[in-house]
């Protein structure tokens, strides 16, 4: 019998130029039959801390650190899982590679290898959820559903796309705050002395519930909390 999944994508340090040796995309993956009381199970925690707006990495708060730990505590009691990949070394990716609006690209290829694992094999049925980022959304959507029906010839299991504003998704918000964790805890900014206290404690309490280390990725067939670390590796060509 085949169970129905909603897929939640957001992506980190994304840009080709932000000066950021490190990206991440991850998801996080809820079947449809627990999505609605998972979601007000969220909505309730916020409620309870007073705290109902969007949780985003960006805009950590330390008077809602009480707040992060019940939404971590949460997610490892629940039946959500994540998946991510922790891209290193993006310098070395030559802007041929980078491209965002050719489907052959290291981007859409990351992505492919994000959806296309073990734990995506079955009947089971997916519906991908991918947050706005820009104007070229709808393009990058029809590219990914384009390819995903190549590679599973014309019967893939991701049987449905759309774009989401993370403010308006409770899971896209906690894939938002995993991957921020993740980019932050690989890049020198962590290890300042002027570093974010409140982006440090999420990273520290994150790391104590996940039992890992969040820039030296996980065990391969871990399926709660997975995180692929990838290191680019330059091409004569780039």
């Amino acid at each position: 019998m085949s169970t129905t999944y909603n897929i939640y994508i957001d992506e980190s340090c994304h840009l080709e130029h932000d000066k950021s040796e490190v990206m991440c995309i991850g998801y996080t993956k809820i079947s449809l039959e627990d999505y609605s009381s998972v979601k007000e199970a969220i909505k309730e925690i916020k409620l309870k801390h007073k705290s109902p707006t969007e949780v985003k990495w960006n805009q950590l708060s330390m008077s809602r650190w009480e707040l992060y730990k019940e939404l971590i505590d949460f997610f490892f009691a629940s039946t959500i899982e994540f998946r991510s990949v922790l891209v290193k070394n993006k310098k070395n990716l030559g802007p041929e590679r980078y491209n965002r609006e050719d489907k052959n690209s290291f981007y859409y290829q990351t992505l492919i290898f994000l959806l296309n694992n073990k734990v995506s094999y079955g009947e089971d049925v997916y519906r991908v959820y991918l947050d706005v980022k820009d104007t070229r959304g709808k393009t990058r959507l029809e590219l990914l559903q384009t390819e995903l029906l190549e590679k599973h010839n014309d019967n893939s299991p991701f049987k449905y796309f759309q774009h989401l504003h993370s403010n308006e998704n409770e899971l896209l918000q906690l894939t938002d705050l995993f991957i921020g964790a993740i980019c932050y805890k690989s890049r020198p900014e962590y290890k300042n002395e002027n570093a974010s206290k409140i982006k440090r404690m999420v990273v520290d309490y994150l790391e104590a519930s996940s039992g890992y280390v969040l820039d030296d990725g996980t065990e391969p067939w871990e399926t709660k909390f997975f995180i692929d670390d990838f290191q680019v590796k330059p091409r004569k060509n780039d």
